[in-house]
């Protein structure tokens, strides 16, 4: 695909903190996150509000933030209607929407409550096969004036490699800036890269150890997560929470400066873009607070 790559910016944000929250302090939240300047919105999705739909929710309460999925689970829908979500949004907010696609729940992968059970397609197969389907589907009505930005939540080098053939590029999540030195070297100079930063914005090194310390132990039941991290050289004690190395790779933790190194580093790595998913002790509300203080990173990256 031919989108700018610098569409969305340098830095953008990633939360899942909108889940539970009302939908007008989402709608004010989003608008002052574009008055902030940053350059993109990742949303997640899990057993909070629906991907597309929340998508619609935050452009239509901003005039020009590009809005990304950061996925739509794959396995929640049909193919024809992703590629119809996807059409939607396009065609109402153009150049302003980024599918990210992913969630596809391979063998082998442990079933989490709530969510789809496993199947028993090979990752990169099932994703691929998605992606098909999707260019496939039969739909009536306006199409957008350009095909929309899809990214595929990727991690292993087979995925990786999917991802920069088939669509804009690669979203990956909790990673090391060694793997998005792998990941560009794997795609090529040409597919999009954007990664997820978690951050943890604070003075006090034990308190944000122990918050990131926190997130990470939760991803200890994804199997895709776990595997990448040991290609990355984890050891099984580290996953377990042992030492601080694991939290020290996967987060960037301290003042503004800590975090603008660690932004630095990924930009360097080859990213092109980073999404700051920001972590805090009070993981129930918006850190309005955090976003505001990190939006003065933004001109540094621009």
């Amino acid at each position: 695909m031919t989108h700018d790559k610098a569409a969305l910016g340098r830095l953008g944000l990633w939360t899942f903190a909108f889940d539970g929250q009302p939908a007008g302090a989402v709608r004010e939240a989003a608008a002052e996150i574009e008055e902030l300047g940053y350059g993109g919105l990742w949303v997640g999705e899990g057993i909070g509000r629906e991907a597309g739909t929340h998508a619609q929710l935050l452009l239509a309460a901003t005039r020009t933030l590009p809005v990304a999925t950061g996925i739509a689970i794959m396995s929640e829908r049909t193919p024809r209607l992703m590629a119809a979500t996807e059409r939607t949004l396009n065609e109402a907010y153009p150049d302003r929407f980024v599918l990210g696609l992913g969630g596809h729940r391979a063998a082998g992968q442990a079933d989490i409550p709530g969510m789809p059970k496993a199947n028993t397609t090979p990752a990169v197969a099932g994703v691929g096969a998605y992606l098909d389907e999707m260019d496939a589907a039969v739909l009536i009505g306006t199409p957008p004036e350009r095909p929309g930005r899809r990214v595929l939540a990727a991690l292993g080098p087979k995925m990786l490699a999917l991802a920069g053939a088939r669509t804009w590029g690669a979203h990956t999540y909790l990673v090391t800036v060694d793997h998005t030195a792998l990941a560009r070297k794997t795609m090529g100079p040409d597919p999009y890269l954007s990664v997820s930063l978690t951050t943890v914005l604070s003075p006090d090194r034990a308190r944000a150890v122990e918050v990131a310390r926190g997130f990470t132990s939760g991803y200890r039941v994804a199997r895709h997560q776990m595997n990448n991290l040991r290609r990355m050289g984890f050891s099984e004690a580290e996953l377990d929470g042992e030492g601080t190395r694991l939290v020290d790779a996967l987060c960037a933790l301290g003042d503004l400066d800590a975090i603008a190194e660690r932004i630095r580093e990924h930009l360097d790595a080859g990213a092109d873009h980073v999404c700051l998913q920001v972590l805090t002790p009070d993981q129930g509300r918006i850190p309005l607070t955090e976003w505001r203080e990190l939006a003065s990173l933004v001109g540094d990256f621009t």
